[in-house]
C-alpha cells in the first residue's frame, strides 16, 4: 500500500519511475525507509529539508521585469565539457527550451514532452507530505495534544501555501463571477492513493480548500516559533490576508493583514548596509561593523522562510528591465537612494563569474546579482503592502501611506515621507503601493506574475509586456491574454487526462 501511495501520487504529480522501483515499494516498509507512526516522526517529516525549497524562477520569465541583452555573439564556454553555450538562445545548462519558451510568450506547452516542470512536481510531492501529516498525525498516542494540533495546523499552512501558488500559476485569476468554472489544479487530499483519476478542481474550489486549511489551522499554531520554516499564528492571519488580497475581498485582507501586523512588524533597515567592492555572497554588508547581510532563516522579516530553485542560471542570462529600473527611479527625491537597488542590483562593472557568465555579455547593463537567497515563502514586507493596498482601496488612504512610509524609511537612504492627510485620490495611492510591490518583490517571478494577472483587469494598470533580445526577436503579451496562465505539464496529461486552457 505504500508503494502503491507514493508511486500514484507521484504520478499525479508527473513524474515517472521504473516497475523495478515500483516493486521495491510493494507489500511492507521498505528497507531503510521509516513509515511514521509517532508524534516526533511526524515532526521530523514536517521539518524535511526538501520542504524549505518551493518554486523556481522561470514565472519570472512571463514577467516585464526582465530582458535579454540580445548579444548572441557573446558564448562561453564550459570548462568541464568544452560545451559552448549561447544566452541570447537560452542554450544554459538544461534550461533553454523551457526559457525560450516562456520569454518568447510561447503558445501551447512551455515544456518538452519529456521534460519535468518543477514547480508543479514539488508543489504536488510537499502535498502528498503535508497530507500525511495531515491526516495521521492526531490519531498518534505520544506527545502533548497541543503538539499534536500545532503540527497537524503547521501541515495545514504548508499545503495551504503550495495550493495557493500552484492555482494562481495554473488557473485563471479568481474571478467571483467564473471562477467555480475556471480550470484550478487538481485537488489532492489525500496521502492514499486508489488508482483512479484526479480531476481538474475549479479556481473556487482550490480557494475553498485553502481557506478552510487557514481557518483551521490558525488556533492550532504557536504565537512564538522558533524558526521561521515552522509557521506561527500571525503567518496563518498574512497568508489569509494573502488568499483575501488575490480574491479581491480587500476588508477580510486588511483585518488579517493588520492582525499579523500586530504580532510581528520587524522589517530590517537596509540603509544601514553597503556592497563591498568584490564578486559574490558576503558583498552585503553592515556599513558599522562590517556583518554581513543575514541569510534568510536568519532575517527575523522573513516570518516564513522558503528558498526557491535555480536561481544562479536566472542571475547568469537576463538583465534588469528598462522598465524595471525607470520604476526604481520614480517617487524618489534628490539626495534619496533607493538601497533594494543600490545593494541588489550591479550595473557594468560588477563579477558576474557565477556559472560561468561573462561580465563584458553585460557591459552597459543592469542585472540583479545579490548574491543573497531570497525568500518566496512570506515577510513583513508583503503583509505592510496588502494593508497598504486595502486601505487605498477600501479603508484610509492616509494610513495606506502611512504604511508605505514606514517600509520606505528602511528601504530610502534619506526617505522623504509622503505627506498626510493627503490630496491624493485612492487611484493615485493605489498606484504608488503597486510601484512599491514591485520594487520590494523585483526578481521574486511569482509575486509580480500574480500581480500582472489580477492587475490587467483593473483599466487604470492594464498593460502590455513586450521582450526584446537584440535583433533577434520581439515578442508582446497584452493584458488577460490566456499565456499567462501556465499549461498542465504534458508529462502529467499523459498519466491523469484533465481540461486545459486554450493558450
Amino acid at each position: 500500500m505504500m508503494k502503491q501511495t507514493i508511486m500514484k501520487y507521484l504520478a499525479c504529480a508527473g513524474m515517472v519511475c521504473s516497475l523495478a522501483a515500483c516493486d521495491d515499494w510493494l507489500g511492507n516498509q521498505p528497507k531503510g525507509e521509516m513509515i511514521p507512526e509517532t508524534l516526533s516522526d511526524y515532526q521530523m517529516l514536517l521539518n524535511g529539508q526538501s520542504l524549505y525549497r518551493s518554486l523556481d524562477v522561470y514565472p519570472l520569465f512571463f514577467t516585464d521585469d526582465i530582458r535579454l541583452t540580445g548579444r548572441g555573439e557573446i558564448q562561453n564556454t564550459n570548462a568541464s565539457t568544452g560545451a559552448v553555450t549561447n544566452y541570447t538562445s537560452f542554450d544554459y545548462m538544461d534550461k533553454s527550451q523551457e526559457m525560450r519558451n516562456a520569454y518568447s510568450f510561447a503558445e501551447g506547452d512551455i515544456f518538452l514532452p519529456s521534460d519535468d516542470d518543477a514547480i508543479w512536481n514539488d508543489g504536488y510531492e510537499h502535498i502528498f507530505t503535508y497530507n500525511a501529516i495531515i491526516n495521521n498525525v492526531l490519531a498518534t498516542t505520544d506527545g502533548k495534544d497541543t503538539d499534536r494540533k500545532r503540527v497537524w495546523g503547521e501541515a495545514l499552512v504548508g499545503r495551504a501555501f503550495e495550493y495557493l501558488n500552484l492555482v494562481n500559476l495554473y488557473g485563471n485569476h479568481y474571478d467571483a463571477e467564473t471562477a467555480d468554472t475556471d480550470y484550478g489544479v487538481p485537488l489532492v487530499l489525500s496521502e492514499v492513493m486508489t488508482g483512479e483519476q484526479y480531476p481538474r478542481a475549479s479556481v473556487a474550489e482550490v480557494y475553498r480548500q485553502i481557506e478552510e486549511d487557514l481557518n483551521e489551522a490558525v488556533p492550532c499554531l504557536a504565537k512564538v516559533v522558533n524558526h521561521p520554516f515552522a509557521p506561527s499564528q500571525s503567518v496563518g492571519q498574512a497568508f489569509l490576508s494573502r488568499m483575501y488580497l488575490y480574491m479581491g475581498r480587500y476588508e477580510e485582507a486588511l483585518t488579517n493583514a493588520n492582525a499579523a501586523l500586530e504580532s510581528n512588524s520587524y522589517l530590517i533597515d537596509l540603509t544601514e548596509y553597503e556592497v563591498l567592492d568584490h564578486g559574490t555572497f558576503g558583498r552585503i554588508v553592515r556599513s558599522d561593523n562590517g556583518e554581513e547581510y543575514p541569510d534568510p532563516q536568519d532575517n527575523d522579516e522573513n516570518i516564513y522562510t522558503r528558498t526557491p530553485n535555480n536561481t544562479s542560471y536566472l542571475f547568469a542570462v537576463v538583465a534588469a528591465s528598462d522598465d524595471l529600473l525607470e520604476t526604481f527611479r520614480k517617487d524618489l527625491t534628490e539626495g534619496q537612494a533607493d538601497m533594494r537597488k543600490e545593494l541588489y542590483y550591479c550595473t557594468d562593472s560588477c563579477d558576474r563569474t557565477i556559472n560561468g557568465g561573462r561580465p563584458d555579455y553585460f557591459r552597459g547593463f543592469t542585472t540583479y546579482m545579490p548574491y543573497v537567497d531570497m525568500n518566496v515563502g512570506l515577510g513583513t514586507p508583503e503583509i505592510y503592502l496588502i494593508a497598504a493596498e486595502c486601505e487605498a482601496r477600501v479603508g484610509d488612504v492616509d494610513r495606506a501611506l502611512e504604511r508605505l512610509n514606514t517600509l520606505r524609511d528602511k528601504r530610502i537612504r534619506n526617505n522623504v515621507h509622503y505627506a498626510t492627510p493627503t490630496s491624493l485620490s485612492r487611484e493615485e495611492v493605489l498606484r504608488l503601493v503597486i510601484d512599491e510591490r514591485r520594487r520590494e518583490f523585483a526578481f521574486v517571478g511569482l509575486y509580480r506574475l500574480i500581480d500582472l494577472k489580477r492587475m490587467n483587469r483593473e483599466s487604470w494598470f492594464a498593460k502590455t509586456i513586450t521582450h526584446t533580445a537584440g535583433n533577434d526577436g520581439s515578442w508582446t503579451l497584452p493584458p488577460n491574454d490566456p499565456r499567462y496562465i501556465f499549461p498542465v505539464p504534458e508529462r502529467v496529461i499523459s498519466f491523469n487526462p484533465m481540461p486545459e486552457y486554450d493558450r
